[in-house]
């Protein structure tokens, strides 16, 4: 069987409605990214950061997966799926998907802030005075700006895998996660899917410009 490993990003979700990741003018959802995204805005204004993630939690339960989402759990009937998504949000797990690495972290998963490790799922508000068993704080289980990528290590493995790889709206300028294509073996077929793609078709790589839901329909045709 055959190993299709599909890395994701904002693109994915952004026909659910969930927002991409920053707006024209480089703020996030009207926030500087420093204040609601890095250990430092944490430890400055808990409770800004806090808020920022129980709006976006929130959100979550308002939208569904989208098509694309479907037909990438559907790929599982014929092929062993692998998806390492940049997202946050579990649209891929509630289309179906089986497989799926969050690089980002989880919405819907909170942690210690002193134990990375103790890691709970969280469906409600998280407020301050939320705490672990040992007493401190829970902080949203993201992966923030200057902090490292536990999960790195392990989707590289899985590219290195790869028969077919596919990638769904994402730059792949962020690092790690953008180094991640040049870890599946030489010559593997690749398909990049984004309406505004940065990369041109070339050898094995087939540039598709459409949005997640065409571009998934027009790589399932290619390879089936």
């Amino acid at each position: 069987m055959k190993h299709i490993v599909v890395l994701t990003g904002a693109g994915m979700s952004a026909e659910s409605g969930i927002k991409t990741f920053r707006d024209a003018d480089g703020l996030w959802e009207g926030h500087d990214v420093m204040e609601v995204a890095t250990p430092e805005g944490f430890t400055a204004n808990s409770e800004l950061v806090l808020d920022f993630y129980n709006q976006r939690r929130r959100q979550l339960f308002e939208v569904k997966p989208n098509q694309a989402h479907f037909d990438l759990a559907a790929l599982e009937e014929h092929y062993k799926v692998s998806i390492i998504t940049q997202n946050v949000d579990d649209l891929h797990e509630r289309a179906g998907s089986t497989n799926v690495i969050h690089l980002h972290g989880e919405l819907l998963k909170v942690r210690s802030t002193k134990n990375p490790n103790d890691i709970k799922i969280w469906k409600s508000d998280l407020v301050l005075g939320d705490t672990c068993e040992n007493g401190h704080q829970l902080r949203p289980h993201i992966v923030w700006f200057g902090e490292d990528v536990p999960l790195i290590e392990k989707a590289t493995t899985i590219c290195e895998t790869a028969d077919i790889l596919v990638i769904i709206g994402t730059s792949m300028q962020v690092y790690p996660a953008a180094s991640l294509m040049h870890y599946a073996p030489k010559n593997t077929p690749t398909y990049f899917i984004d309406p505004k793609p940065n990369m041109t078709s070339k050898a094995n790589l087939t540039v598709i410009a459409e949005r997640a839901t065409e571009g998934v329909k027009k790589v399932i045709d290619l390879i089936s």
